[in-house]
């Protein structure tokens, strides 16, 4: 029997209404906590920079581990050497982010400019075509992908200097964004009433 998908969607969106209305504390809380620390994040660049790259280096580092003890424990199980070479890859790097945090911050930054060039170009190609096929929302992207690129170019110009906050920023700016993603649900919902 098939179903109608606009009275799945419907349904839905009735569950999650239902559940943020139900729970729309939780939503408010994690929205002022992301709030909180994004703007840490942003008056405190460097610390934030150097927190994520411990927090990626101690995800590398034990997933390598867990994945060296599963290999050695799987040792008959086919692709033995290439599951072995991953899990001493994650180890290393992992070690090499927490050994060495400011050079990881640095890499890693290098990674975020490669990222915001090409999400840039591919975001401004992408809005380009739009236009060719007129459709309404070709602007928002194109400027998404000027931002893109302006990013990329800013801290590329100051590199090495702005390894130590670029990271930092964003992710407090994402951070505060999210925050504005919950902190709206949760008043929506609040507004709506049970």
């Amino acid at each position: 029997m098939a179903t109608n998908p606009s009275n799945d969607a419907q349904q839905l969106r009735s569950v999650f209404r239902e559940t943020v209305g139900h729970h729309w504390v939780l939503f408010l809380s994690e929205g002022i906590a992301l709030l909180i620390l994004g703007t840490l994040a942003i008056i405190v660049p460097v610390l934030a920079s150097l927190a994520a790259t411990f927090l990626l280096g101690w995800i590398l580092l034990l997933s390598g581990i867990v994945g060296l003890i599963a290999t050695i424990r799987a040792r008959h199980a086919p692709g033995l050497r290439w599951s072995l070479i991953s899990a001493l890859v994650g180890i290393v790097a992992g070690a090499l982010l927490l050994g060495w945090p400011l050079q990881g911050t640095f890499s890693l930054t290098v990674v975020l400019i490669a990222f915001l060039i090409l999400e840039g170009i591919v975001s401004i190609l992408y809005a380009l075509e739009h236009r060719r096929g007129l459709s309404g929302r070709w602007h928002w992207m194109l400027a998404s992908g000027i931002l893109d690129l302006a990013l990329g170019g800013i801290i590329l110009a100051g590199l090495p200097g702005s390894a130590v906050w670029a990271l930092g920023i964003i992710i407090g700016i994402n951070m505060i964004f999210g925050s504005w993603a919950f902190i709206g649900t949760s008043s929506a919902e609040r507004a709506h009433g049970p």
